[in-house]
């Protein structure tokens, strides 16, 4: 006997590996799941060919097929519920962490105006990528592995001779700067503008990486998220109309712009230049990031307080409670992102995402930060929509076409076959007859 599964149970034995892009700057998950190697595992409770024939008549086979269909698909259905409900949770999370981070940032300048050192201390904090990735992964893994034997199965990814200092200028140095560029021009923006305008114009940088991707990557052409790019700078030009195209927030609406681009250019470089990491080499990428930040570029926050351009007056002074919320936001955020895709769908993601928008204008609202007038809602409108549109899968029409297939076949009246006049009279008489003809 043959016994069919969905298509759901048949890929859920499968072993999967998620392969992300690190998304460093904090922004929109372009995440991509890879199935590489997978081996079937041995069916259980599956009848054999003796017991099928055991089974009387077509119509035993029938119902233990459709019991067998029944209790996987409740399976399926569970994990779906399962995964769906960790979505949830992760779109709370993200939203709050994206927000709070942003807000925090806001009240920090308002104590420390330095933008860069801020940049570089959250930056900074990337060193705990690999750590908490080798933690989890030796819990979780019963192979277990020294952090330097790790260490190495991770570095392949950046080629055959793992991390070098020719690999390290000519690979990672690029997205190292990209990723500071990104977080410096986002925090400098919070200075000229309030938190809402900066929440929604930085959702953009979707846009900018479809872009992106169809000149340098030779994406496939999608009408509809053409229609979303448009929707993005259309929404760009409204915000900056909304205050009547003052010089302080043309400045930080360029800022924000130039913050979304370079997280795009990052986002599309690194599919250009790496490809894809599994998670182990995403922390590890990550973590190089942050480390490199810290030596390298360590001098010029030194600098610039010499200079008097971000002065302190003693370390005690320093708002750190502010300075290391900030980062830790960012850096939970950061995980949640680039790691979350492992317990839910990559959309819920970017669904926290655009929610941290309206959070923020709510919070801007109660502290009398902003003015909501119509041009400005219109154009904080459309810029989530431009983005929640980004989020249509490439086969979206298709979709559409077999559901509207589907709800038009449902619609239809089912016709029942007509029976001749007098065949149940018939079947009668028939049955009448046999059962004389076993009594005599």
């Amino acid at each position: 006997m043959r016994i069919e599964l969905c298509p759901s149970e048949l890929s859920r034995m499968k072993k999967h590996s998620a392969r992300v892009a690190p998304l460093s700057a904090c922004n929109s998950p372009v995440l991509t799941l890879t199935k590489v190697r997978g081996e079937d595992r041995p069916r259980e409770n599956t009848p054999s060919m003796a017991d099928g024939q055991a089974m009387v008549g077509g119509a035993g086979a029938e119902s233990g097929v459709g019991r067998q269909r029944l209790r996987c698909c409740v399976r399926v259905t569970a994990v779906q519920v399962r995964k769906a409900m960790w979505g949830v949770a992760m779109v709370i999370c993200v939203c709050t962490s994206w927000a709070g981070s942003t807000q925090l940032a806001k009240l920090t300048f308002k104590q420390y105006d330095a933008p860069f050192t801020l940049t570089w201390f959250a930056t900074t904090w990337n060193c705990l990528f690999f750590p908490l990735y080798y933690i989890g992964h030796w819990c979780k893994n019963p192979e277990k592995q020294s952090p330097k034997q790790r260490f190495r199965e991770c570095c392949r990814f950046l080629g055959d001779d793992g991390l070098t200092a020719k690999v390290f200028f000519s690979k990672l140095a690029p997205f190292g700067l990209l990723w500071i560029l990104t977080n410096y021009l986002y925090l400098q923006a919070l200075r000229k503008i309030n938190t809402t305008d900066v929440s929604a114009l930085f959702c953009c940088n979707k846009a900018f990486v479809f872009l992106l991707s169809w000149i340098v990557l030779r994406d496939r052409f999608m009408g509809v998220r053409i229609v979303a790019a448009i929707l993005a700078i259309a929404g760009i030009v409204m915000l900056t109309y909304a205050d009547g195209f003052h010089s302080h927030s043309v400045i930080g609406i360029t800022l924000v712009v130039a913050s979304a681009s370079a997280s795009a250019l990052y986002k599309v470089l690194f599919k250009l230049v790496l490809g894809s990491a599994k998670f182990g080499e995403a922390a590890l990428f990550l973590t190089i990031v942050g480390c490199a930040n810290f030596v390298f570029l360590g001098f010029v926050p030194v600098i610039l307080y010499f200079t008097h351009v971000e002065y302190f007056t003693s370390i005690g002074e320093l708002p750190w409670a502010y300075l290391c919320g900030v980062a830790g936001l960012i850096l939970a955020f950061n995980i949640l992102v680039n790691f979350g895709i492992a317990i839910t769908y990559p959309t819920l993601i970017s669904l926290g995402i655009v929610l941290s928008v309206p959070v923020n204008a709510m919070v801007d609202l109660y502290t009398c930060d902003i003015h909501f007038n119509t041009v400005r809602l219109i154009a904080v409108f459309i810029i989530c929509l431009g983005f929640l549109m980004l989020l249509l899968p490439e086969d979206w029409d298709q979709c559409l076409i077999e559901l509207a297939a589907k709800l038009k076949k449902r619609e239809q009246p089912v016709e029942v076959p007509e029976t001749g006049p007098g065949s149940g009279l018939n079947w009668t008489r028939r049955a009448r007859t046999s059962m004389s003809t076993f009594s005599h």
